[in-house]
């Protein structure tokens, strides 16, 4: 199982906010190219990164602030504002490793196809949820979609994870929510990776017992607290 640690970026800067809320903002770190290193000085392997002004406006916005996270030389998988494949395509070919649809995936289903066929192993799905529904445009909008239905839609296209997110635990410390991220890997081949409410290592802990398939685990606003030491998790996660 995987660790992602998270840069959320607003503005530039590495923020974390709450559930979703654009105006619930925390900010941790001015440089998130710096945060990045800390991240990769830790024993980290991936790098999960959101554009949070870009996924309200539709369009990639903080592109230097990414760049400065890709000098580490670590897998970096990207979301916020990648609406085509012109974006997916420039993401790509400026080194990010893993670019995740969300908006897209609910509203311009073909895009994640098309993307998931020309670039193997390259496109994921955010499934963020609110209440079990998708929600997009930067949790903006909540759809009448369940998460599976969202999901079996890119069972056959080559999609390299989804990534469900329980809107109502994001960077609340509320816990995994485990019982639905476990039934969502039991109902599809395609990887799911846990995000949304760690807020310990008791998280980690859960996850690692479980047995459903989950593939890996984000974790953000619990690092940046203190309230989750980065490398014994890592050092959970190997030992598993």
């Amino acid at each position: 199982m995987n660790l992602y640690p998270a840069i959320d970026i607003k503005d530039g800067a590495c923020v974390r906010l709450l559930y979703g809320d654009m105006d619930a903002v925390t900010s941790y770190n001015p440089d998130p190219g710096d945060q990045a290193r800390q991240f990769a000085e830790a024993g980290c392997r991936w790098i999960h990164v959101v554009d949070l002004n870009g996924a309200v406006a539709g369009a990639s916005v903080n592109r230097e602030a990414v760049r400065a996270i890709l000098e580490t030389g670590l897998p970096v998988q990207l979301g916020g504002g990648i609406r085509d494949m012109k974006a997916i395509e420039s993401w790509l070919e400026d080194g990010v490793a893993r670019v995740i649809l969300g908006t897209a995936a609910l509203k311009n289903p073909d895009l994640v196809r098309q993307a998931a066929r020309a670039f193997p192993g390259a496109v994921a799905v955010g499934a963020d949820a609110r209440d079990g529904m998708i929600a997009a445009e930067g949790w903006v909008e909540t759809s009448d979609i369940p998460v599976a239905e969202l999901v079996r839609r890119f069972e056959d296209c080559g999609v390299a994870a989804v990534i469900f997110t329980d809107i109502g635990r994001d960077g609340a410390l509320k816990g995994v929510n485990l019982e639905a991220t476990a039934a969502l890997a039991r109902e599809t081949e395609i990887p799911v990776i846990a995000s949304g409410g760690v807020a310990s290592i008791t998280d980690i802990e859960r996850l690692v017992r479980d047995k459903s398939g989950i593939e890996g685990v984000i974790t953000g606003r619990a690092i940046y607290d203190g309230r989750l030491d980065l490398r014994e998790a890592l050092a959970l996660l190997e030992a598993a």
